[in-house]
C-alpha cells in the first residue's frame, strides 16, 4: 500500500529539483519576524504592539533564496523530510520611496547599477528579476519549509556560472566582510564621504568612480600596529583598463589626500586593475565598502 506521505514528499523532492540559489518567486508574499512588543523597532512592528503579539508580517514584493543549491537540492539519501528548511530573503523595488527613504539622490538605474557592482552589502543583485528593478534585501532573512518552495512559481535568478558564481560572491561577502578599527573609520571617512556624495554625479570624478570595481585597503605590518603603512587600491573594471579619458593619476591624488597622515596611520595608492594586482596583494587586503564601514 502506498504510503500517502511519502508520496508528497517525493512530489515536494521532485519539484525542489528546479530549484537553485538566487532563484525568485514575485507576488504577494508576506515576511515575518519576531520582535518585542515593549520595543518595537519597525513601523510594521509598531503598528500591531498593542496586539498581544510579537510576531510581524510586512509585505513584499517576492522572494529570492539564498540556501545553497545542495541544501535545496534533494539528494539520493536526503530528502526534503531530512532537510525540511530553507532561508530565503524578500525581494524590494527600485522606487522613489525607496530612494528618499536611503538618502540615494541618484536614479533607479544607477543604484541598481551600485548594486550589480557588488557596491551595497545590504542588497544583492538577481539578474532574473533586475528588469524590475528588484533586489535582494539580505539584511532579512526568513527560514521556510520546503514544501512552501514547491508551490511557488520559480523564477530563474542567474542564468550562467558568471552570476552564480558572482551571487555566492556577494551573499559570502555579507557574512565575513572585515571589520575595521574604530580609528581606521575615522581616518577613512572623508574619502568614504567623498565617494558617496560624488559617486552619482554627472562629473569626471562621478564616472571614475563608476569604472572602479572595487576599493581594497592593505595594512602593513598589522592593523593593530602602533604605526600602520596603507595601500589602497582602487581597482577598474577591466573595460575601464583601457580608458585614456579619466585623468586617473590626479583622481588617485584627489583621494588620497583625503586621508593625510593621522594618528598611526600613513597612506598611499594606486589605481590598477585584477590583472595587474598580485594574488598576496589581493588576500592581504580587505573590501573597503561604500555603503558602510564595518566596526
Amino acid at each position: 500500500m502506498v504510503n500517502e506521505h511519502d508520496v508528497l514528499i517525493q512530489q515536494i523532492d521532485a519539484a525542489l529539483k528546479e530549484w537553485s540559489q538566487g532563484d525568485c518567486v514575485v507576488g504577494e508574499h508576506w515576511f515575518v519576524h519576531r520582535f518585542n512588543p515593549q520595543h518595537p523597532l519597525t513601523s510594521d512592528s509598531a503598528d500591531i504592539a498593542q496586539e498581544g503579539t510579537d510576531l510581524s508580517e510586512s509585505e513584499v514584493q517576492g522572494f529570492s533564496v539564498v540556501s545553497q543549491t545542495c541544501d535545496i537540492v534533494p539528494q539520493r539519501s536526503r530528502t526534503c523530510k531530512d532537510r525540511p528548511f530553507v532561508e530565503v530573503v524578500p525581494l524590494i523595488k527600485i522606487n522613489q520611496k525607496f530612494l528618499d527613504k536611503i538618502k540615494f539622490q541618484g536614479s533607479q538605474e544607477q543604484f541598481l547599477d551600485e548594486v550589480r557592482k557588488c557596491r551595497r552589502t545590504q542588497f544583492a543583485y538577481i539578474p532574473g528579476v533586475a528588469e524590475y528593478y528588484l533586489i535582494a534585501d539580505l539584511d532579512r532573512v526568513m527560514t521556510v519549509e520546503k514544501a512552501v518552495i514547491s508551490e511557488w512559481k520559480r523564477i530563474p535568478g542567474c542564468r550562467n556560472d558568471e552570476e552564480i558564481r558572482t551571487l555566492g560572491q556577494v551573499l559570502a561577502r555579507k557574512r565575513v566582510r572585515f571589520a575595521f578599527p574604530d580609528d581606521f573609520n575615522q581616518f577613512v571617512r572623508n574619502l568614504q564621504q567623498r565617494i558617496q556624495s560624488k559617486h552619482s554625479k554627472n562629473s569626471d570624478e562621478g564616472e571614475a568612480l563608476r569604472a572602479l570595481r572595487e576599493i581594497r585597503v592593505r595594512a602593513e605590518p598589522s592593523w593593530n600596529a602602533p604605526e600602520v603603512q596603507l595601500m589602497f587600491f582602487f581597482i577598474r573594471h577591466e573595460d575601464q583598463i583601457q580608458s585614456q579619458k579619466m585623468e586617473w593619476d590626479k583622481l588617485r591624488r584627489q583621494w588620497l589626500d583625503l586621508v593625510p597622515e593621522s594618528g598611526r596611520f600613513k597612506a598611499d595608492g594606486i589605481v590598477t586593475s585584477l590583472e595587474d594586482m598580485t594574488a598576496k596583494d589581493y588576500v592581504e587586503s580587505d573590501l573597503l565598502d561604500l555603503d558602510h564601514l564595518s566596526s
